[in-house]
């Protein structure tokens, strides 16, 4: 018996999720919420960022207020993507 493995990252998943993701930015109904992906970037972008700054602080001599500034304004656009999505959430009820 030959038996197939079906692994999750097959090519027909892998094909899915690019034709999900295009439709995001369409008018066509897509399984991601675009909302969710765009604050889970902001999010990883605020992560990535916030490690690097402190990485770099002793090397190059950053300034803390630099990184307070800098985490500072993107907490703000994360913070400010999440409170869209929770009114809209309030708005459909």
């Amino acid at each position: 018996m030959n038996k197939v493995k079906k692994y999750f990252f097959g090519w027909s998943n892998i094909k899915w999720i690019v034709r999900e993701l295009t439709k995001i930015y369409s008018n066509d109904k897509s399984f991601f919420s675009k909302k969710r992906i765009e604050s889970a970037i902001a999010f990883v972008i605020l992560q990535w960022g916030m490690i690097y700054s402190l990485l770099n602080i002793s090397s190059k001599g950053l300034e803390i207020n630099e990184v307070i500034l800098w985490s500072g304004v993107e907490l703000l656009i994360c913070g400010y993507t999440v409170n869209q999505i929770q009114n809209e959430k309030l708005k459909k009820k």
